[in-house]
C-alpha cells in the first residue's frame, strides 16, 4: 500500500509517531551529553521532581524547565530523583478523553518519553494501585459532594483528612474545559478515578518521602491533581516545595515557592523605573499593543484590527462605553481569582444586571481569544453564556466574540472605564491610563494598580458610582505601579531559557539547542545561577540585574 493513499487523520498520526520516534531520539543523546559530566551526588538530602501533567508524549516547554532544573542541581553534585509515572494513575489528566471517559491513557508512548527525559537519572517510577475501600465511599457521590469530598484514613505520616476532592477539582475542570461540571456518567466516573489515582500517589510519594527526607520538590504548575497532591504531602510536612509555569516572555519559565499559577510577584517599595528599564518596558508594549506576542510558544492575534466604521457608529448612540475582558473559564488561574464572584459567570451575571439599569452605557464583552484555540476549545463558553442569557438581546450590549480579531487597546482608547476579572489586558489598560475594575482576584492587584473591591456589595456600588461620574480618573500611582509590576513580571521573573529550548515540530512544544554541559554552570548563565539559587536558598527566582 501507498502510504501517501492513507486518510490524512492516519497519515498526521503516522507523522507524529516517527516525529515522537525522532525526538526521543534526541532527548536521549542530550541526556547522554550532559550525564556523562555529572559528578558523583553529594551524601545530602536530595530533591525530588515530579513533572507528570505535562509532555506525556511531547517534549513540551515545561518538560525542558524541569529537566533542565535536575540537571543543574546535579551537576553541582545535588541528589536528584525524579518522581515519574508508569501507567501510575488510571486516568491522568492530559490522557483523558472527553468522547470516551472511560478510554485508557497512553501509557505506553508517555513512558517512552518519560525514559528519555530521565536518561541516566534516579528515578522512582510509581505504579497504579485502587483502593477498594475508597472505591466503595465514592461510587454514589454526586460531582457537588465530590467537589468537597475529604478522605479520613488511618496511615501514617499522611495527615488526614486528604481533600482529594478539592486537589481533583482543578484538573477535572481543565480537561473537561469547563468550571460548571456536570452531573453526568461521564464526569462522575472521571472524577472518582481521578481521586483514586491521586489516593494511590499521595501514598506512594509518601513512602518516597519516608525513604528519602528530600530538601525540596519541584513540581510542574502544581493545580493538576498528581502534582497538586505531591505537593500538598511536602508542605504539610514542612518540605520546600516550588512549582514552575511559562513566563510572559518566548521559551521563560516562572519558578516560585507560590502558586504559579497566581503568579505571586513581590516588589521591593523603592523599585522605580530608570530610563533605561522605561525604554526597555516600552519597546516591548509597543509590541504587545499591535498583538505582536506569544506565550507559551502560542501567538495569540494573528492580526489585529482596529474599530470599523459600523461599531464606531454604534459606540456613537451612546453616552459612554464599558469594555469588559473576559478570561478562559477553565484556565487554572481561575481559582485563584474567584474571590467575590463564585465564578467569572457569576460575574458576568452581575454586570448583564448592571447593563439592564443603564440603557445610556454601551457595553461591549470581550472574550478571551484563547477560547476557541483549536484543541483547547473551551466548552463553557461567553458566547454560550450570551445565548443562554439572551444577553445579546439588550440594544446596549455588544459580544466581540474570539475569533474575531478587534484590538482590544482600540477598546479601551475610548472607554469610560473598563471591567476585567482576571485578565492581564486590565494591568494593560491601567498601564494606558485607563480606570480599571476587576471583578476577581489577579497577579496584580495586590498592588494599588487597579480598582478591586472586596465584595460583591462594594463591586456594585463602585460601578454605579464610575457610571453616573462626569469623568473616572485612575490614581497616578495606579499607572505607575502598572509599570513596576509589568516590569518585574516581564524581565526579573521570566527566567529566560531560549539559550538551551527552541521551537518544536508544534506549537507549545520545543526541543534542546545545542549546548554543552558548561553552559549549564551558574558562571555562565544568570538563569542557571537564578534557578540554583532558587531551590537551594529558598530564593525568589529574580533574574538580577
Amino acid at each position: 500500500m501507498n502510504l501517501f493513499s492513507l486518510p490524512s487523520k492516519i497519515l498526521q498520526r503516522v507523522r507524529r509517531g516517527v516525529l515522537r520516534i525522532r525526538e526521543n531520539r534526541a532527548i536521549t543523546r542530550k541526556a547522554v551529553q550532559i550525564a556523562a559530566h555529572i559528578p558523583q551526588a553529594n551524601e545530602t538530602a536530595p530533591v525530588i521532581f515530579f513533572r507528570a501533567s505535562t509532555g506525556t508524549a511531547d517534549f513540551s516547554l515545561n518538560s525542558g524547565f524541569h529537566i533542565i532544573a535536575s540537571w543543574v542541581l546535579r551537576l553541582q553534585k545535588v541528589p536528584v530523583i525524579h518522581f515519574a509515572c508508569h501507567s501510575g494513575m488510571s486516568h491522568c489528566v492530559l490522557g483523558t478523553s472527553r468522547v470516551k471517559p472511560s478510554s485508557p491513557p497512553p501509557c505506553g508512548t508517555c513512558i517512552a518519553h518519560s525514559r528519555a527525559l530521565h536518561t541516566g537519572a534516579d528515578v522512582h517510577w510509581f505504579n497504579y494501585h485502587q483502593d477498594p475501600r475508597l472505591a466503595k465511599q465514592l461510587i454514589d457521590l454526586s460531582i457537588p459532594e465530590l467537589l468537597v469530598y475529604e478522605h479520613h484514613h488511618t496511615i501514617p505520616n499522611i495527615p488526614s483528612p486528604v481533600p482529594l476532592g478539592e486537589l481533583v477539582a482543578p484538573g477535572l475542570r481543565w480537561i473537561l474545559r469547563r468550571h460548571n461540571l456536570l452531573d453526568d456518567d461521564g464526569t462522575r466516573y472521571l472524577y472518582r478515578e481521578y481521586i483514586l489515582s491521586a489516593w494511590s500517589i499521595a501514598q506512594e510519594f509518601s513512602r518516597l518521602l519516608d525513604q528519602t527526607h528530600p530538601r525540596a520538590v519541584v513540581v510542574f504548575n502544581g493545580q493538576f491533581y498528581p502534582e497538586a497532591t505531591a505537593r500538598w504531602l511536602a508542605r504539610k510536612r514542612g518540605i520546600c516545595s516550588f512549582a514552575h509555569e511559562v513566563g510572559l516572555l518566548p521559551f521563560s519559565a516562572f519558578f516560585t515557592e507560590g502558586d504559579a499559577t497566581a503568579y505571586q510577584i513581590d516588589i521591593p517599595a523603592d523599585f522605580e523605573l530608570n530610563d533605561e528599564q522605561n525604554a526597555r518596558l516600552d519597546a516591548y508594549l509597543e509590541k504587545r499593543f499591535q498583538g505582536k506576542f506569544s506565550m507559551a510558544g502560542i501567538k495569540f492575534w494573528p492580526e489585529m484590527k482596529g474599530l470599523d466604521e459600523s461599531l464606531n457608529r454604534e459606540i456613537s448612540r451612546f453616552k459612554q462605553i464599558v469594555p469588559v475582558f473576559t478570561n478562559v473559564i477553565f484556565d487554572t488561574s481561575q481559582p485563584h481569582a474567584n474571590t467575590l464572584f463564585t465564578d467569572m459567570f457569576a460575574w458576568l451575571d452581575e454586570i448583564l444586571e448592571i447593563a439592564r439599569k443603564h440603557p445610556e452605557t454601551l457595553f461591549i464583552i470581550r472574550a478571551h481569544p484563547d477560547e476557541t484555540r483549536p484543541g483547547k476549545e473551551s466548552l463553557e463558553t461567553v458566547a454560550g453564556w450570551v445565548v443562554a442569557r439572551s444577553a445579546d438581546s439588550l440594544p446596549n450590549v455588544i459580544f466581540i466574540p474570539p475569533q474575531e480579531y478587534l484590538s482590544s487597546y482600540a477598546l479601551i482608547q475610548r472607554s469610560k472605564f473598563v471591567m476585567v476579572y482576571n485578565s492581564t489586558i486590565g494591568l494593560e489598560a491601567a498601564i494606558m491610563g485607563a480606570p480599571v475594575l476587576s471583578g476577581g482576584r489577579a497577579r496584580f492587584t495586590r498592588y494599588p494598580i487597579v480598582f478591586f473591591p472586596q465584595n460583591v456589595e462594594t463591586f456594585r456600588a463602585q460601578v454605579d458610582e464610575f457610571l453616573a461620574a462626569d469623568k473616572v480618573e485612575a490614581p497616578p500611582e495606579f499607572q505607575r505601579n502598572g509599570r513596576r509590576f509589568f516590569y518585574y513580571q516581564l524581565f526579573r521573573t521570566s527566567l529566560p531559557f531560549e539559550k538551551f529550548l527552541g521551537q518544536g515540530y508544534y506549537p507549545g512544544f520545543t526541543h534542546f539547542k545545542d549546548f554543552s554541559f558548561g553552559d549549564l554552570m551558574p558562571e555562565n548563565s544568570q538563569t542557571i545561577d537564578t534557578v540554583l539559587e532558587g531551590i537551594l536558598k529558598s530564593g525568589d527566582f529574580l533574574l538580577k540585574e
